[in-house]
């Protein structure tokens, strides 16, 4: 992706590349909404109403507009656009000039039926919601079943009812009006003349690697975190009789791959990073970027197991992180400074009441990223130290053993603008070289 500054008198228009249902709203907010936020599909469907009486394309307007409309910051609208394009519901197409121009295309969300089956879309889903949300889900887009058996088809054909007759020829019109639905853009993470190289000819047929099925086993390796080697080994043994992949028990056998290697777990947002488009530019060699770079580059799990002094850190612990990232929606590395600053002020332990209310309070300020966390939370304590020296000063007695407060390294007036030292470098090098 390749990243270019907006500004709010940039214009675009939107073009909508599909035919939309009422059925696809009900789509985006149960379905999708989990996924990629509010936020996003309120872009997504404020892009829809910028679109002429007739839904083709819209006229030319500002990003100031969408700014307007959505009461939004446009590093705000520029976050959402991008989980949109991810996602496989928006493609964008830029100009440069005096004025920037960027054309929108609108795609269809898949189906209901297509998202359940969807390899990623689904665990994703089932991890961001749990399974009593995603059952509930699933009943509301079941399809009723009813018994046909002691019924007889009796539907008249296309030869019972028209007859053909000398009718002139005509040429089809092409530019027609269809159901479009974009697809998640995804890197490949498999080397396919490795993976194909690596199976004995005689195992498998000649259709076996069609295109739909490395789509799928691309997505099942992003998902379950699979290199070329190990996937070729499990789809040896998802092989039928006639050489074909057997889909549904790759699936599976992916499935139970990853679950063995991780405990019984499922992939879950607690072991991703901070997304890129989150992160803090490089080149900052202060302490403050060093910290910055730290919670960035990793895992709330592996920065939670780094407290823990390289022990797994309790299923407690663990499923509570996991809870605020997923209920509170908050990004990994805002995650590890929440972890951090709770510890250091809590003496060691995670306490839940403390961590939802920050959780909370960041969710409300749309804290997306590491530096925004550091900032808000030293904000916020040296609101409180002003508020505590104000009532000490009103006491006539002042306690002389009073406690040192122990607080985050990130605490420090100086820290932003000084370089680190030779020590304060090799220190934070090691603590990254441990969980990263």
């Amino acid at each position: 992706m390749q990243s270019i500054s907006i500004l709010p008198a940039d214009t675009y228009i939107v073009v909508n590349k599909t035919v939309l249902h009422e059925e696809d709203r009900k789509i985006l907010t149960m379905l999708y909404q989990p996924i990629i936020g509010y936020t996003a599909v309120s872009l997504y469907l404020t892009l829809i109403d910028d679109l002429d009486d007739l839904k083709r394309t819209s006229n030319d307007l500002t990003h100031h507009h969408l700014m307007s409309a959505m009461q939004l910051r446009l590093d705000d609208i520029m976050v959402a656009r991008e989980k949109l394009e991810a996602i496989g519901l928006v493609k964008t197409y830029y100009k440069k000039g005096t004025v920037n121009n960027y054309v929108y295309l609108l795609y269809s969300p898949i189906s209901a039926n297509e998202f359940f089956n969807h390899p990623i879309l689904n665990v994703v889903l089932y991890n961001n919601i749990g399974k009593k949300e995603y059952d509930k889900r699933q009943e509301i887009f079941k399809v009723p079943r009813i018994r046909l058996t002691d019924y007889v088809d009796i539907s008249s054909s296309f030869n019972d009812v028209f007859k053909s007759s000398n009718i002139k020829p005509f040429e089809a019109t092409l530019d027609i009006e269809k159901r479009d639905e974009g697809e998640i853009p995804l890197d490949e993470v498999i080397d396919f003349n490795l993976l194909i190289s690596s199976i004995p000819t005689g195992l498998v047929s000649n259709r076996c690697f069609t295109d739909e099925t490395k789509k799928l086993i691309n997505s099942l390796a992003l998902i379950y975190n699979i290199d070329t080697e190990r996937m070729s080994g499990l789809i040896r043994t998802s092989l039928t009789e006639k050489g074909l992949i057997d889909k549904t028990l790759l699936r599976k056998n992916c499935r139970n791959y990853y679950q063995f290697d991780n405990a019984g777990k499922l992939p879950t947002l607690i072991y991703q990073k901070q997304p890129e488009y989150l992160k803090k530019p490089t080149g900052d060699a202060s302490k403050w970027a060093k910290m910055v770079y730290t919670f960035e580059n990793t895992t709330p799990y592996d920065y939670l197991r780094c407290k823990y002094k390289g022990a797994e850190p309790t299923k407690r612990d663990l499923q509570l992180i996991e809870e605020l990232m997923i209920d509170q929606k908050l990004s990994p590395g805002v995650v590890n400074v929440l972890i951090s600053y709770a510890l250091k002020v809590n003496n060691q332990k995670l306490n839940r009441n403390y961590l939802e209310t920050i959780a909370g309070q960041w969710k409300r300020l749309n804290i997306e990223t590491v530096e925004e966390a550091m900032r808000v939370t030293e904000k916020e304590y040296k609101k409180m130290k002003k508020i505590a020296t104000n009532t000490t000063k009103s006491k006539t007695v002042i306690k002389k053993n009073t406690k040192e407060e122990i607080l985050p390294d990130w605490f420090d007036k100086d820290l932003q603008t000084s370089e680190a030292t030779e020590e304060e470098r090799k220190e934070l090098d090691k603590i990254i070289d441990s969980i990263v």
